[in-house]
């Protein structure tokens, strides 16, 4: 055998018996040599990949498809009940367990309802009384977006910055009997942040303010009008939650008027508070019935039939997304004031952890 010769392998030697084994490694987890797109260089190659692993669960998607109206059909003809339909794994309903959700029979939450902060504005002991103001390099675009607050919030009244500190502002507010502040931050000529202050005591909320779209911008936006508004509040349903949502719930009256049929809504989602402005009205439209010859009028407008009530909504704007990035203890202090809750980059772990 020659110095750079190959060594050949024997038919029933060590060498057979290793391949024997990897066909049998194969055979037991075929999925170890899937190949991933992403390790593949060639952007051709990596594209076809790619496409054939997507038509591949295609057909299994439409396969088990086909098999769950197969059953379904056959328990039909039977008169038997129908198989369980799958539930589809959401981000929502696959969150992380969390101890600070709220519960219906939380007899300690519903304590500390009747002493905290906004329990006096909730139970209708006063009604509040809101201080609009803006920071102190303010925009174009701020002045349009508090012009639009004013008309969302019933009794909001607004004030120029000017060179006052936010300190004083708190005091000239107390004085005056103000139940809350809130400040519009812009930066680059656009509202980027919204600072709630309750009175007196507190508490302190800042919120970041994304993705603004003004009335004007709203294809068919509606007017509102000086009716109270109704006010939805959604999926507030952690401790943290349950105090953002009764600050927000704060600014507005609690006695509607449902004649102005008008809804202002804060939508809790992933962290992300939606806020929305509509009218609605209900509508009940008629089904008429099929032409018939020699059939008078009289006799048609009798089989006209009314069909079912639906609501319908008309956004009246702004349109807005909130999200939480402190909480603080009192009102607006930022050298010795204490945080309830502040939002640091360490917590973002899981996409499926939530805080509202």
């Amino acid at each position: 055998m020659g110095m750079g010769g190959k060594r050949k392998r024997d038919e029933g030697g060590e060498s057979g018996g290793g391949g024997a084994a990897e066909e049998e490694v194969r055979q037991v987890n075929p999925q170890r040599k899937q190949v991933l797109p992403s390790s593949i260089k060639n952007k051709d190659k990596r594209a076809a990949v790619h496409s054939k692993i997507k038509h591949e669960k295609k057909l299994e998607k439409r396969k088990k498809q086909k098999d769950r109206e197969a059953k379904e059909k056959k328990a039909m003809d039977l008169g038997e009940e129908l198989p369980p339909r799958p539930v589809p794994h959401t981000i929502e309903n696959q969150r992380v367990p969390d101890e600070t959700i709220c519960k219906p029979d939380d007899k300690e939450l519903f304590a500390g309802n009747d002493a905290d902060e906004f329990s006096g504005v909730l139970k209708r002991e006063f009604t509040p009384k809101i201080l609009i103001t803006t920071c102190r390099f303010n925009s174009t675009r701020g002045p349009a977006f508090i012009s639009e607050l004013l008309t969302v919030i019933p009794n909001a009244h607004y004030y120029k910055r000017g060179t006052y500190d936010l300190k004083q502002i708190v005091k000239y507010a107390n004085k005056k009997e103000f139940t809350s502040i809130v400040v519009v931050h812009t930066n680059r000529r656009e509202p980027d942040a919204l600072l709630i202050i309750g009175l007196p005591e507190g508490p302190t909320a800042h919120f970041k303010l994304s993705s603004l779209v003004l009335r004007k911008d709203i294809k068919n936006h509606g007017n509102p009008t000086r009716h109270m508004p109704e006010l939805v509040m959604n999926n507030f349903t952690t401790r943290l939650g349950h105090r953002v949502g009764r600050m927000i719930q704060s600014l507005f009256p609690q006695d509607p008027n449902f004649r102005g049929r008008r809804v202002v809504t804060f939508h809790n989602q992933r962290d992300f508070i939606f806020f929305r402005h509509h009218r609605y009205i209900f509508d009940q439209k008629e089904i008429k019935p099929l032409d018939g010859k020699g059939k008078n009028k009289e006799t048609k407008e009798k089989e006209k039939k009314l069909g079912k009530v639906i609501a319908r909504l008309q956004e009246c704007g702004p349109r807005f997304t909130l999200k939480l990035i402190s909480l603080q203890h009192g009102t607006f202090d930022t050298k010795g004031g204490e945080y309830e809750w502040v939002h640091k980059p360490e917590m973002d772990t899981s996409r499926r952890r939530f805080f509202l």
